[in-house]
């Protein structure tokens, strides 16, 4: 029914419009009582689809990717669709409007998203009251630096949203791999990055003894256009730093292969959906194998189909994400999904 005849009616809205009416929907279904509906549709609970990854047990191990629920708004509310982790964020210390709208653009031929949103959020404060209440699923925080600040400083954002959310989350991303703020991406290069990871596991440290509980998983999500090279340095900095994982991948800025209009396709941002799919896979695969497997890999990119998801784990994802995936096919993905695993194990 998505496919056929919601996702055509929402498809004629603004894609931005669109995220805040089906967020008003999704509120107000629930408040109404069909958070049951939604459970009994969607949701697969299987002792086979549960994974230990990171020291955290999950139902199971398809998840929502950060940004779509950037304000920790209706984290419990979407976890009713089937999903086992919700990713939060990328929140950052001070609210921040982002880029000038438009900057969310649909390209249905190439079953694909461009987005510079640019880490639009309401500040990392805001959400924490939201996350006061009872977590239904585990919760992840999605972190970043504000727009304003400079590279020199941005350890001190990481921080500031680190020491708020550890309290009222099951594991941290920290996010250098945007192609939205300016200049974000260069701290992904090894010194920086070596840097930022550090100060973090520190203070993953001292929070943990101060608050008498245990450390929060630390992941690091990377770009999809990083080298060989590159993807070697991140394997050597995820080991030197004790980082706990790595979330592969975020949006690219390449265009290659598409075959939507023009105009669409020239616009700046970051590229999800579809296209995505192979490139992210070769990331996992290519961590994974030079790895060892010593880390935990979350799959994320290009992820339309429950053969998609399998690609993912079979390349070495302990666990995956959905975004575009779930705006493109609706809910009902999730399961789909969750039903392939199950059948593969047995």
């Amino acid at each position: 029914m998505y496919r056929y005849l919601i996702r055509p009616l929402l498809f004629l809205i603004d894609p931005e419009k669109v995220h805040h009416i089906s967020f008003t929907a999704i509120k107000w279904l629930s408040k109404l009582g069909f958070s049951r509906i939604f459970r009994k549709i969607y949701l697969l609970e299987d002792s086979r689809l549960e994974r230990e990854v990171f020291g955290l047990k999950f139902k199971n191990p398809v998840g929502l990717a950060a940004g779509f629920d950037k304000n920790a708004l209706l984290y419990n509310e979407l976890s009713n669709f089937g999903f086992g982790f919700v990713e939060i964020g990328t929140l950052t210390p001070r609210p921040q409007s982002g880029n000038p709208k438009k900057r969310l653009f649909r390209l249905k031929t190439d079953q694909a998203i461009i987005n510079r949103m640019g880490f639009n959020n309401e500040g990392v404060e805001t959400a924490v009251e939201r996350l006061r209440k009872e977590h239904k699923v585990l919760i992840g925080g999605n972190i970043g630096k504000n727009k304003l600040t400079p590279n020199e400083k941005a350890t001190e954002d990481y921080i500031i949203c680190f020491r708020a959310l550890f309290p009222h989350v099951d594991y941290f991303v920290v996010n250098v791999s945007s192609p939205n703020t300016p200049g974000l991406r260069e701290l992904q290069e090894k010194a920086p990055l070596t840097a930022l990871l550090k100060a973090l596991k520190e203070e993953n440290t001292s929070l943990s003894r101060e608050k008498k509980t245990k450390e929060r998983p630390v992941l690091l999500k990377i770009a999809p256009d990083l080298s060989d090279e590159q993807l070697l340095d991140i394997i050597d900095i995820v080991r030197d730093t004790a980082t706990d994982g790595v979330i592969a991948t975020n949006t690219t800025i390449s265009r290659q292969g598409l075959m939507s209009d023009a105009d669409l396709v020239k616009e700046a941002g970051g590229l999800s959906g579809k296209p995505l799919r192979s490139r992210s896979t070769e990331v996992i695969s290519f961590l994974h194998e030079k790895s060892g497997g010593s880390f935990p890999i979350i799959g994320v990119g290009g992820i339309h189909s429950a053969e998609d998801a399998l690609e993912k784990l079979k390349a070495g994802a302990s666990l995956i994400q959905l975004w575009t995936g779930f705006v493109y096919e609706g809910p009902a993905l999730v399961k789909r999904i969750n039903k392939a695993i199950i059948s593969e194990t047995n």
